[in-house]
């Protein structure tokens, strides 16, 4: 669009000039198609003998149709014959075509007869067909013509064969851009479609050559280079299944997103968009009615811990597009606490905002933040994860980790919050690395916390700190500081999650840009996954359906199986595995095991509203011995001691490290006697 003062390009003049030039010759030809339409008319009906007319119809005729000829220019101008672009022209175009014709017609027929005297029947309604036929058909020749030339044209210069599956609307809709786009180097060769009655008919001149059982064969016969997916309102499971087939093929594949394309007429070769990884899991997403959840968080303020992670922003920018009070992100990290910062600033002007830099682990920090900012929900994304550096730093997992959840949740406590939310993760359920059993330890943490708070026992609830200071809750020894605490404190545990920080798939991605190889640990190791977006769902989802000490938990689908996975994303990048990628098995890294679980046995499963979220039962377990036990812990971790994997298979009963060779000191916990018992 050009600005009031700037002057049209060279080319834009052209174009405009052509437009003009092409308007006026079709205005001409309008002109001598009705008089022919008429003339033609009359002449049939005196068997095309010129000397046979009667005088008085061609005098009628003669004197009548000038204006008649003006009058249907206009009339066809009204009704923006003129301004259509005919490379496009389609049904809206016959439509007005038609509409006009018979207006036109209509007119004709009443004029002539009332200034002139009554015409032969056969005039009125062979004119009026004779012209129809003349106005519709120049303007479809032309675009019949530019479909055929342009049809040679790709075929000439094609370079991708492309398979389209879905010969429904939308496979349509893609089928026609594609060909009315001279520029694209794709050819639709043959069309896949599972209802049978389409099979051996065509499509726009396409072959509908059979079901998704014919894939395979079809890409060979006809030499397929890409795959295009065109069948929006598909399941996520029938979309696995469909793409499963075609990932044994070396083809590019793309897919339309969704149905909103459909609905709103977006359906486009440029809408089309790549298989992403999660098209694979085999479930739908979940799609969770979050109004209950957003109007127990609007007016209210909320501290995401951990802000700046993969799920800490994406609690974030769904919090902030429900007008908390105020939305407090907590990061150790400052890089990414600034980018965060930064989005939401820009996309939410009239949000209250407030970032902090700090750590978990500083109860005066935690204190200071709770004092000062009041948080009334509390969500805890703030962990370290990456399971092996864990194994490697095991005092800082549990430091982080634990004590860190511990400090947060005894701030929280004290100071009058409603809700606290631990995001937790299912490498908790029986766990076999320090990661694992570090958060194993977190949920039990939060279920102790709730369970003295409903008994009216918060203040034997040991304030745990490493330094004296201010911070102490119960400065003045009353205890007045653990009277009328209702806190709720819940988990919520799910699997790994796509594109997350440290996830298996950038690291893939990464590896195939590389050429290789890509490294997977072991062949038949397999993970549950799910979104960004859906952990975050069910994160906010529990902070509603809490009624304190639940771990919440997603039905995650069917696992997959990260061999599967890897080649799937090398066959995705049109390369082929162990060909053009070679893959790598290193072994499982210490503290790794083949699967994970949902939950664990002890624990039974209760149901929610949303039938994809369960709640796991407490497992039973000493509170008091357990809050000693803690002490002794956040001793050792602190002193960095080396035997701190023992003390965490004696507090955690599921926990069996896979390579567990213990060389350390002996340590001391109790037992449920309250008698020491040596470790190590």
């Amino acid at each position: 669009m050009n600005k009031p003062n700037e002057q049209p390009k060279p080319e834009q003049q052209r174009g405009k000039k052509q437009w003009i030039f092409l308007s006026v010759l079709m205005a001409v030809y309008d002109l001598l198609a009705v008089t022919a339409a008429y003339f033609l008319a009359l002449w049939l009906r005196f068997d095309f003998v010129f000397s046979r007319i009667e005088t008085r119809y061609l005098e009628s005729f003669a004197r009548f149709i000038p204006f008649y000829a003006v009058l249907s220019v206009l009339v066809l101008w009204l009704f923006r014959l003129y301004r259509t672009l005919w490379r496009y022209i389609g049904v809206r175009e016959l439509v007005r075509t038609f509409e006009a014709s018979v207006l036109l017609s209509a007119v004709h027929a009443a004029a002539i007869t009332l200034l002139f005297g009554r015409m032969p029947i056969s005039y009125y309604v062979g004119g009026a067909l004779i012209q129809l036929f003349l106005l519709i058909g120049i303007r479809f020749t032309y675009r019949v013509f530019d479909f055929w030339h342009r049809k040679r044209l790709q075929e000439r210069e094609a370079k991708n064969r492309v398979m389209l599956i879905g010969a429904g609307s939308a496979g349509q809709m893609i089928l026609r851009d594609m060909v009315s786009d001279a520029s694209s180097k794709d050819k639709v060769v043959c069309i896949i479609d599972d209802d049978p009655n389409k099979r051996g008919r065509y499509l726009e001149g396409v072959p509908i050559v059979g079901n998704r059982d014919d894939i395979l064969a079809n890409v060979d016969k006809y030499h397929v280079d890409k795959i295009y997916l065109a069948i929006p309102s598909a399941t996520a499971e029938q979309k696995r299944d469909i793409l499963a087939i075609c990932n044994e093929t070396d083809c590019e594949l793309k897919q339309l997103p969704g149905m909103y394309q459909l609905i709103s007429g977006q359906i486009s070769v440029s809408a089309m968009k790549d298989v992403a990884v999660e098209d694979l899991l085999g479930r739908d997403p979940i799609r969770a009615d979050l109004s209950e959840v957003f109007s127990f968080i609007h007016g209210k303020t909320v501290l995401v811990t951990g802000g700046g992670g993969s799920i800490g922003s994406e609690l974030c920018r769904q919090i902030a597009a429900h007008e908390p009070k105020q939305l407090i992100l907590f990061d150790i990290y400052e890089n990414s606490a600034y980018d965060i910062q930064q989005e939401l600033r820009d996309r939410y002007r009239n949000l209250d905002l407030v970032v902090l830099i700090g750590s978990v682990r500083d109860s005066r920090r935690m204190f200071k933040v709770f004092k000062t900012y009041h948080p009334q929900i509390v969500y805890h994304a703030a962990a370290h994860k990456h399971v092996p550096l864990m194994e490697d730093s095991p005092c800082e997992a549990i430091k982080n980790n634990v004590f860190g959840t511990y400090k947060t949740a005894y701030a929280a406590m004290v100071h009058g919050c409603e809700r606290f939310v631990l995001i937790s993760t299912d490498k908790a359920v029986n766990p076999t690395n320090v990661m694992g059993a570090s958060k194993r330890l977190c949920e039990m943490v939060v279920q102790c916390f709730d369970a003295k708070i409903k008994a009216g026992r918060a203040n034997e609830i040991p304030q745990l700190f490493t330094h004296e200071g201010c911070e102490n809750a119960d400065k003045d020894g009353t205890g007045r500081v653990f009277r009328n605490i209702k806190t709720e404190f819940v988990a919520v545990r799910f699997g790994n999650v796509l594109g997350s920080n440290g996830s298996v798939i950038p690291l893939f991605k990464k590896q195939i840009a590389k050429g290789g190889p890509v490294t997977v640990t072991h062949p038949d190791v397999i993970r549950y996954f799910m979104t960004i977006p859906e952990a975050v769902s069910l994160v906010m989802l529990a902070g509603t359906y809490a009624k304190g000490g639940e771990i919440f938990v997603l039905d995650m689908g069917s696992p997959v199986k990260i061999d599967t996975l890897a080649r799937n994303l090398i066959k995705q990048a049109g390369l082929k595995p162990d060909v053009d990628i070679p893959i790598k098995y290193t072994g499982l890294r210490p503290g790794e095991k083949l699967y994970e679980e949902k939950l664990m046995t002890e624990e039974g499963l209760k149901k929610t509203d949303n039938e994809l979220i369960h709640i796991g039962a407490p497992i039973p377990f000493d509170r008091d011995l357990f809050l000693k036990n803690l002490e002794t812990l956040m001793k050792a971790s602190y002193a960095n001691d080396d035997n701190i994997r023992e003390m965490l298979i004696a507090m955690v009963p599921t926990y069996h490290p896979v390579d567990n060779k213990p060389t350390a000191p002996v340590v001391t916990v109790y037992d449920a006697a309250d008698k020491p018992k040596a470790v190590g």
